[in-house]
This record gives C-alpha cells, sequence and structure tokens, in this order.
C-alpha cells in the first residue's frame, strides 16, 4: 500500500475526509500527522531489519570523539577494524568510566580503542585516545523515511494494517470518535502488531539451522 492508496483507506474506514476547518491543519497535514504518530510508534515498539542502518567511517588519531550520523538514534554495535582487517567490537560504557580509566591526553597514553561512551546526541568519546586513523564500522537504530514523504516504504508494502489502524486510532482520538470505534481499531492494531513482532523479534532473530523449525501441534 502506497501513500495515496493509506490516504484513502483512511477516510473511508474513519467516513470522514477531514476538511480544513479556521485554525486547524489542512486536511492533508491532518492525515500525514496521524500516519506519522502511527509510524512512530511502531518504530519503537518492534525491532525490524528495516530500522538498521549501517555506515563506515574512520576515527582521527589523537581525537578521542566521533561524531554520529546524523539520523542515530541507538547503538547496536560499533566496531574497529585494525590494519590486518580484523574487527573489534568496541564496548559500551558510561562518560564517567572512559575519563576515569583514561584521563591522560598525552600521545604516549593513546592506543586502539576498546570502549566508547555515548557523549552527547551527535557525538561518541572513546578509551583509549585512537593512536591511528582506524576504520569503524556502526550499526544503528534510525526512523527510516516516513511514507509520507517517500510515498512507498517497507511497512507499507509488507504490514500495511499496522499503519492503517494506528493511524486509524489517531484519528479517532482527534474526532472524538464513540468508544466503540476507539475500541475496534485498538483490536485490529494490536493484533496486527503481535503479527509484526512475531516477524521482528522472533522470526528475524533466529533461524531453522539453529533453533529448528517451527511445529505445532497437529489436531
Amino acid at each position: 500500500m502506497n501513500y495515496t492508496q493509506l490516504t484513502s483507506a483512511i477516510k473511508g474506514f474513519a467516513e470522514n475526509d477531514f476538511p480544513a476547518t479556521v485554525g486547524s491543519f489542512t486536511s492533508a497535514e491532518q492525515i500525514a500527522r496521524f500516519v506519522q504518530l502511527a509510524e512512530q510508534s511502531v518504530f519503537n515498539t518492534v525491532q525490524l531489519p528495516a530500522f538498521r542502518q549501517n555506515v563506515t567511517g574512520n576515527m582521527t588519531s589523537g581525537n578521542k570523539y566521533v561524531a554520529t550520523p546524523t539520523d542515530w538514534l541507538a547503538t547496536f554495535s560499533f566496531a574497529v577494524i585494525n590494519a590486518v582487517n580484523e574487527y573489534k567490537y568496541l564496548l559500551n560504557k558510561d562518560v564517567s568510566f572512559i575519563r576515569e580509566s583514561f584521563p591522560s591526553t598525552g600521545a604516549a597514553f593513546f592506543g586502539e580503542p576498546q570502549y566508547y561512551a555515548v557523549f552527547n546526541d551527535s557525538t561518541f568519546i572513546l578509551g583509549p585516545t585512537p593512536d591511528a586513523s582506524y576504520a569503524t564500522e556502526l550499526h544503528y537504530f534510525y526512523y527510516p523515511p516516513s511514507i509520507v514523504t517517500a510515498g512507498t516504504t517497507w511497512l507499507g508494502n509488507n504490514f500495511d494494517s499496522v499503519l492503517l489502524y494506528g493511524a486509524l486510532i489517531e484519528a479517532a482520538n482527534f474526532m472524538k470518535s464513540d468508544a466503540d470505534a476507539v475500541t475496534l481499531y485498538k483490536e485490529r492494531y494490536v493484533r496486527a502488531m503481535t503479527e509484526l513482532k512475531q516477524l521482528g523479534d522472533a522470526k528475524d532473530g533466529q533461524d531453522s539451522y539453529r533453533n529448528g523449525q517451527v511445529k505445532y501441534p497437529v489436531r
């Protein structure tokens, strides 16, 4: 389902074109907000490969700070790639640990980093300070482009029911719909979200080789 189809479905299910009123959002702005709120809920509830990003880069010798990507929200893993192409995954620590463990700024105390901490919303701090411009690889959580702006997304193509019922809940709250309608939308949303979590939190985290084939009792 693309965004045009999603917009039509929301209007159809809600039986409302969401006309603009004085001092209110336009119809398009209202629906876009419903959808974006639904997306934000999904992004922070389910772990999916579509919400992961990977980026490579380089540290700077003598600089204990590394900038995070502009769309970074949380880290899955952060690795240093040394001169012999070995991946050394850094351990996440508090800033206070790194400050206390590696207090000296002298070049004699530089080395291959073993730890990192979130210094602020755009920077990691390393310990020890790198003694070379090591290559890095960062796997991280981010918000993928919204279907509102992209037109089509992974969620829209694979789990449009989550977007539809999530947006309908927001629309129902906006319209102050009756309790029965809100309850129905929530029940459908929970069912769709449960199915999505089975994929993201279960199936995507295992395979038949290690975990065996899923078996259900035959009746």
